[in-house]
């Protein structure tokens, strides 16, 4: 039944991008290169979820994140005092301490990682292999190596000389990279809430997941003058040590404080929707409740059982219209409900930016650096959550083959 339901989800997830393709006869003729990223695909989730090497490889990150986050909690004790732990002396368990706050910490260490060169060169080398797998030029590549481990506003910086030359479907894919991707720098963060092995795995299938949806969605060819390889792979080059920590360190900081404050203003504002919903005479149901029949749907095809579809649905719609953290949250407090198979194909849905927020951020983050290429990401805005969103069910669909 697992392989019955994943291939009904891998149809249904590929016509729903050929419905809305730019070229959709272009589309069929990129069949190889879409077969070959599903089978790459389907390959990762085998040796991440069901093998003895993805086990320990999966424990040694979720063992080094656990280290790091560990080391972050020193500073927080330090300044927040005796808010972090209770009157016993066990840890408090508040939210930003544990979760939002070692996001700063990890952000330093990336800063270090990218002052030693050590980050660039492992994003170039990633590129490199991916234009022999991915069909796409070695732009495409090269940025979905470094959306991977930059983040959606962050990654821009570095094709700040290509942004001009890039042609509105370029630009799409670079896009619907950065959305698709998350932030190493919260990786840690999800993983106190979500399985690391589901966080892992979403990770890298998102990365081809995206290729082979926008191979759908956006097809094109790039000749090889206009895929010059212009990339200021260094942004903070000239920049002394000290200089550049202290960057990533802010950095690291507005983005804590950037969730915090989402979290407070969703959460509170899809409270006052369920409320206004159970104050209309004659319904018994939530906002959430309704966003969760509409998501069932789809939800059941790709393999979800048809039990826990409506309950999945929404945790998937939350994260749409909110946040993945906000969807997280829900997620933790009824994934024990769940069977292992749903929580499995939930956990790596929520793991990506594919929300409708997002779309100020990645426009805003390219509109700074070149105006025109910011108009054009606003202008496919609607699409690119589209098409990011497919991706996420992408890897749920394949994830469900296994779980």
């Amino acid at each position: 039944m697992n392989i019955l339901m994943g291939i009904v989800g891998i149809v249904l997830t590929f016509f729903l991008a050929w419905i809305v393709s730019s070229d959709r006869r272009r589309a069929f003729d990129k069949w190889l290169n879409i077969l070959i990223l599903l089978l790459v695909q389907l390959v990762f989730a085998f040796l991440l979820l069901s093998t003895g090497i993805g086990e320990i490889i999966i424990g040694w990150l979720a063992a080094g994140f656990d280290a790091l986050l560990g080391f972050a909690a020193e500073g927080v004790s330090f300044v927040m005092g005796d808010l972090t732990t209770l009157p016993d002396g066990a840890p408090a368990d508040v939210f930003l301490f544990n979760v939002l706050l070692p996001i700063i910490v990890i952000s330093a260490l990336i800063g270090i990682l990218q002052f030693t060169r050590i980050l660039p060169l492992i994003i170039r080398g990633i590129g490199i292999l991916l234009t022999k797998i991915t069909g796409m030029a070695y732009l495409e590549s090269y940025n979905g190596a470094a959306s991977m481990m930059l983040g959606q506003s962050e990654v821009f910086i570095s094709l700040k000389n290509q942004l001009p030359k890039l042609s509105k479907k370029r630009l799409y894919t670079l896009s619907a990279q950065a959305m698709s991707s998350v932030s190493l720098s919260i990786v840690g963060a999800y993983m106190t809430m979500l399985e690391p092995q589901y966080v892992v795995a979403a990770i890298v299938l998102n990365l081809f997941g995206t290729y082979a949806i926008v191979h759908i969605i956006n097809p094109y060819d790039v000749d090889n003058e206009e895929d010059a390889e212009d990339i200021v792979d260094n942004p903070d080059a000239g920049k002394s040590f000290f200089q550049i920590l202290g960057d990533y360190i802010m950095d690291g900081a507005k983005v804590a404080m950037t969730v915090a404050a989402m979290l407070i203003g969703y959460i509170a504002l899809i409270a006052i929707l369920n409320e206004m919903f159970l104050l209309i005479p004659g319904m018994s149901i939530t906002f959430q409740d309704v966003l969760g029949y509409i998501f069932m749907p789809i939800a059941g095809l790709i393999g979800i059982p048809w039990s826990e579809a409506q309950q999945a649905g929404s945790l998937m719609a939350t994260k749409l219209i909110t946040n993945e953290f906000v969807a997280m949250l829900d997620f933790v407090a009824v994934a024990d409900g769940l069977s292992e198979k749903t929580q499995a194909m939930v956990s790596v849905f929520l793991v990506s930016f594919a929300n409708f927020s997002s779309i100020g951020i990645i426009a805003g983050s390219v509109k700074g650096l070149h105006d025109e290429s910011g108009a054009k990401v606003a202008h496919f805005g609607l699409k690119l959550v589209y098409g990011a969103s497919l991706v996420s069910v992408l890897t749920a669909t394949v994830v469900g083959f296994f779980a």
